[in-house]
C-alpha cells in the first residue's frame, strides 16, 4: 500500500469515525423514510405523466377515427358521382389514417403496460413505505428507551462524558480550595510572626529585639506597680476596720464603766452644804406658810 493509499485510507476512517459518533439513528430513520415518501411521489408524477400521454393519444387516435369515418363517407359520395379518382383518395387517406391508429393503438397499449407496472409498484412501495414506517417508530422508541436507560446509568455510575466533566470540575474545585485554604492559613500565620508589619519596617532585628524587650519590661513595671497599689488598698482597708473595732470595744467599756462607777460612789458626787442650804429654806417657808 503506498503512502497516498495510506492517507487516503486514514483520513476515510477518520472521517467515517466523526460521522458514526455525529449520526443519530432516528434521525437517519426519519431521513430513510423521507426518502421513501419522495421515490414514491416521484412514482405518481410517472403514473400522472403517463397517463397524460396515454389521454393525449386516445384523443388523436379518435381525432383520427373521425377522419376515418369523413373519408369513408367522402369515397362512397365519388364513387355515386362516379369520379372514381377522388374515391380512390379518399380510400387512400382512410388507409394512412387507420395505419396511423394502428401505431397510436400500440403506444397506449404500451403506455397502459408501463401504467399498470408504476401503479404495481406504487402500491408494493406504498406498502413498504408503511410497514417501515411503523417499523422506524418502534426502532426510534427502543433507541430512546436505551439512549435514556444509558443516560441513567452513566448518571449513576458517573461513566459519562458530562458526568466525567463534572467529576473534573469538581476534583478542580476542591483543588483550589484547599490552595486557598493554604495560602490563608500561610497569611495568618505570618501576620501572628510579624512578617508583614517586619516587611513594611525600616528597622534591623537588633532594633526590633530591643524594642520587644523594653516594651516587656515597660508592661511588667506596671503589673508591679498595680500589685502594689492594690496591696497598698488592700492593707489601708483592714487597719480602718481594726481601728474601727478597736475604738467600738473602747466606747462600750467606758460606758460600763460609768455604769459602775455611779452605782458604787454615788455620795462623793453630792455636795451635803448644799444640801442642807436647801433643807434651810424649805423649813422657812414651811414656817411662814403656817
Amino acid at each position: 500500500m503506498g503512502i497516498l493509499s495510506r492517507a487516503s485510507y486514514i483520513i476515510r476512517s477518520k472521517v467515517n469515525a466523526v460521522l458514526n459518533r455525529a449520526e443519530n439513528p432516528n434521525e437517519t430513520l426519519d431521513y430513510s423514510y423521507e426518502q421513501l415518501r419522495d421515490q414514491l411521489q416521484d412514482v405518481k408524477r410517472g403514473i400522472a405523466d403517463l397517463t397524460t400521454q396515454k389521454k393525449r393519444l386516445e384523443m388523436q387516435k379518435r381525432r383520427l377515427e373521425q377522419n376515418v369515418e369523413k373519408h369513408n363517407e367522402q369515397a362512397r359520395k365519388a364513387v355515386e358521382a362516379d369520379r372514381e379518382d377522388l374515391a380512390r383518395q379518399a380510400l387512400e387517406k382512410k388507409k394512412a389514417k387507420m395505419n396511423q391508429i394502428e401505431e397510436l393503438e400500440t403506444q397506449i397499449a404500451d403506455l397502459q403496460n408501463k401504467q399498470d407496472n408504476l401503479l404495481e409498484k406504487k402500491e408494493t412501495l406504498q406498502q413498504r413505505i408503511e410497514e417501515f414506517r411503523t417499523k422506524k417508530e418502534t426502532m426510534k422508541a427502543r433507541y430512546e428507551a436505551a439512549e435514556a436507560s444509558a443516560r441513567v446509568s452513566e448518571a449513576m455510575t458517573g461513566a459519562g462524558e458530562e458526568m466525567a466533566d463534572v467529576g473534573r470540575a469538581i476534583e478542580t474545585a476542591e483543588q483550589k480550595t484547599q490552595d486557598m485554604e493554604a495560602r490563608a492559613a500561610a497569611m495568618d500565620e505570618l501576620e501572628q510572626s510579624g512578617a508583614f508589619d517586619n516587611a513594611i519596617s525600616d528597622k534591623d532585628q537588633l532594633d526590633r529585639e530591643l524594642e520587644e524587650v523594653t516594651t516587656d519590661s515597660a508592661v511588667d513595671a506596671e503589673l508591679e506597680t498595680l500589685k502594689a497599689e492594690m496591696g497598698e488598698e488592700t492593707a489601708t482597708a483592714e487597719d480602718e476596720e481594726s481601728a474601727d473595732a478597736d475604738s467600738a470595744e473602747s466606747t462600750e467599756s467606758s460606758d460600763v464603766e460609768m455604769e459602775m462607777d455611779m452605782d458604787v460612789e454615788p455620795a462623793e458626787s453630792v455636795d451635803d452644804a448644799a444640801v442642807d442650804a436647801e433643807l434651810e429654806e424649805l423649813k422657812e417657808e414651811e414656817s411662814t406658810s403656817n
